[in-house]
């Protein structure tokens, strides 16, 4: 009679799957409930932390789940397998993430006016917790290498066209209005602020719009500044270059063919 031999079982690739899997469900729970608002952004950020160290740990555990099943025939290869496939999909943002991190300059606040940005001027929209509004040269300066096309807009018309063409804009984009300051035909400037969020996660901007009245033309500026973060991860240029894209088409729409758009020098 042969005697019947029992492979074991390696504990390290059984437990990858379920520490990759617990990543998984921690990393989508935590991002719904940060983009439906019922997490604050610090602890978000501190529950991503928590994700990428488990999805870190299955995919060392489903490495020394495969030297098992190599070296000692141990079972658990389909586990340590589909460990290292979802923590491979976990760390995938993160990944891209530190590409962006590294790639682009350090900054969270964007303007079309490096040397004059409008300024936030909603009462209670920010916290301490928050980053600081500051106009700071380095920046400044870093912004104008990496992101020239970040400009203004100066449009024939009214402020109070353009303005409608604005906040058709603005409520394409799903942002908030949260404060008007300045109306059409009274004063020389308007300042509109908004809250900006992501589509997927639901990270949170401050963003001022400024028209500056020039009589038969109105140059319009904007400024978008991330709440949270020391690095927006070019987010907040993205913004604006396309919300002044849109500006354009929707000015362009409801203008005569005569009357031109161009952009500032």
């Amino acid at each position: 009679m042969r005697p019947h031999i029992r492979r074991r079982r390696s504990i390290s690739a059984r437990w990858s799957v379920r520490i990759a899997f617990l990543g998984l469900i921690l990393f989508v729970l935590s991002g719904l409930g940060h983009r439906f608002e019922r997490i604050e952004t610090p602890e978000f950020l501190w529950l991503l932390a928590i994700v990428a160290g488990l999805a870190l740990l299955a995919l060392l555990l489903s490495l020394k789940g495969f030297t098992s099943v190599w070296r000692r025939g141990d079972m658990g290869f389909p586990s340590a397998f589909w460990g290292m496939v979802i923590a491979f999909v976990v760390l995938a943002p993160f990944a891209t993430t530190l590409y962006q991190a590294l790639m682009l300059p350090r900054i969270y606040d964007i303007s079309t006016d490096i040397t004059d940005p409008p300024e936030l001027f909603a009462a209670g929209q920010r916290t301490e917790r928050m980053n600081p509004v500051v106009n700071d040269e380095d920046s400044r300066a870093l912004q104008s290498s990496a992101y020239p096309q970040v400009t203004g807009r100066r449009y024939d018309g009214s402020p109070d066209r353009i303005l409608t063409a604005i906040n058709k804009v603005i409520a394409a984009n799903g942002w908030t209005v949260v404060a008007q300051k300045g109306e059409p035909g009274v004063d020389e400037e308007i300042l509109l602020e908004v809250v900006a969020r992501t589509f997927l996660l639901g990270f949170t901007s401050d963003a001022v719009i400024r028209l500056s009245d020039e009589g038969e033309t109105t140059y319009v500026d904007m400024r978008s500044v991330s709440r949270y973060g020391i690095h927006d991860l070019g987010e907040n240029a993205d913004r604006i270059i396309a919300f002044m894209t849109a500006l354009d088409a929707e000015v362009q729409s409801a203008q005569p063919e005569e009357e031109t758009t161009e952009p500032a020098q």
